[in-house]
């Protein structure tokens, strides 16, 4: 093809090397013919051995006991927890601290609920929006003359 001729798609061509042909085990006496790479007899020669087999002991899924009774921590409600310290450090000129915001400077993870607990001091007043409160985030919170509302 010469250099301003037009592109055509039968012109096409993969580069060299690039495409490389398969290899077909065990067609031929050749390269990877006859055993095909997988030894002389035995279980592995001639088909696959079962998931799970392991050699004829106990297998792992027999050998654990099962699990009994019945569990409701499929349906628990979890929290991600912000304390008023961190809400703080956040937010030193106070103002409205909502899940998005909190969101948006790295507290907490979006899309899941959001409890405010009371570890530390804070000093500024803030309206905080939330999922959830502790009491003693509630109390700091109003005597810092800030207020709460649950989502």
């Amino acid at each position: 093809m010469t250099e301003n001729a037009p592109l055509k798609l039968h012109d096409l061509r993969p580069a060299p090397g690039a495409n490389k042909a398969k290899v077909r085990k065990g067609r031929g006496e050749g390269s990877k013919g006859k055993t095909a790479g997988r030894g002389t007899k035995g279980t592995k020669a001639r088909n696959n051995v079962m998931p799970g087999f392991e050699g004829g002991q106990i297998p792992l899924q027999r050998r654990l006991p099962k699990l009994k009774g019945f569990s409701n921590a499929l349906f628990k409600t979890t929290y991600q927890v912000v304390n008023l310290d961190r809400i703080g450090e956040f937010f030193p000129e106070g103002g409205a601290v909502t899940v998005d915001e909190l969101v948006a400077r790295g507290a907490v993870r979006k899309n899941q609920l959001v409890k405010v607990l009371g570890t530390g001091e804070i000093s500024v007043a803030v309206n905080v929006q939330a999922h959830a409160f502790s009491a003693s985030a509630k109390e700091k919170i109003a005597a810092a003359g800030g207020s709460v509302s649950e989502l």
